[in-house]
């Protein structure tokens, strides 16, 4: 049987006797729950004793202009199915109870990592992130926590928040999960019309297509799209390479319906590549409006031509 939490103490009291012979996965989500989140679920309780999900619509995180007053809340649906998926507690506090300052006058910085990609466009978003996720993190003392990998550079800041601020906690990153047809599942996705609906996927497979001509060098030829052996270039015409296939794939997302906020290619900590031949392990990272939804996809490359 789930239970449900609206304040903090009442959670703790809960968690405080289990913690000595019992290991504690935390779930962190805004709500409106998909199969996605429920995948995160199952891989926390593969992992641990006990599953607290936290409901939480985070104003902190959520600019001028965004879609806070918007952002769909369906508490009892969510509950529901959790409850079906096994979760053991839920917390679902109000915004007074996680901040009884508004705005609150303590921060948590995430450093110039959150100031690319989603950053250049929401520039308090990750440290809205930040101090929820840490405020969650000293609420509900997890052994481990879950983040799907949909939002990377996100699990990425966590991980080094848990490393900066000495959490004794596991963060654990879980696959994408996608519709049939390779849309990444959002609670933003609902923002697209049936029209829009039928696009979408056009990110991935634009994604998808870049990753297969990274994976295979193509930016490490003199002819970016030549399928023969590795030629002999430098590492300033390699980069050059790398820059005009990301601009191709851009045109082409745009030409679809979209229009991209950015794409880039990353080594896998969000570094800058700098040797186009010794930066094997990428990732492609894009966002996208396509009406109103802006939609995000990732794609981690391992570059096999030596």
């Amino acid at each position: 049987m789930t239970t449900t939490f609206t304040t903090i103490a009442s959670l703790r009291d809960t968690l405080k006797p289990l913690r000595n012979d019992k290991s504690i996965a935390l779930v962190p989500t805004m709500g409106n729950l998909h199969a996605g989140h429920i995948e995160l679920v199952k891989r926390a309780k593969a992992n641990a004793d006990i599953v607290v999900v936290s409901i939480f619509v985070n104003p902190t995180q959520f600019g001028v202009g965004e879609d806070l007053d918007s952002y769909p809340r369906t508490l009892e649906a969510d509950t529901a199915k959790l409850s079906d998926a096994g979760v053991d507690y839920v917390f679902a506090p109000s915004v007074s109870e996680m901040y009884p300052v508004m705005p609150p006058p303590t921060q948590v910085l995430t450093g110039t990592i959150s100031q690319q990609l989603c950053g250049k466009s929401r520039p308090i978003h990750f440290d809205g992130v930040g101090l929820v996720v840490s405020k969650l993190f000293n609420i509900v003392q997890p052994n481990m926590a879950i983040f799907g990998k949909k939002d990377y550079q996100q699990l990425t800041i966590i991980r080094q928040m848990v490393r900066d601020l000495s959490y004794d906690i596991e963060i654990i990153g879980a696959p994408i999960v996608r519709a049939d047809d390779g849309l990444a599942l959002s609670s933003r996705n609902q923002y697209l019309t049936e029209s829009e609906r039928q696009i979408a996927p056009t990110l991935h497979q634009e994604v998808v297509r870049l990753a297969d001509k990274l994976a295979q060098g193509a930016h490490l030829h003199s002819d970016q799209f030549a399928s023969s052996s590795l030629d002999t270039i430098d590492n300033k015409t390699a980069l050059c390479n790398l820059q005009s296939l990301i601009n191709e794939t851009i045109h082409r997302i745009n030409a679809s319906g979209f229009n991209v906020d950015y794409l880039e290619v990353k080594t896998q900590d969000l570094s800058d590549i700098t040797d186009a031949y010794q930066d094997k392990n990428l990732v492609i990272l894009t966002a996208a409006w396509l009406g109103k939804a802006r939609l995000l996809d990732n794609q981690e490359v391992q570059v096999n031509t030596p």
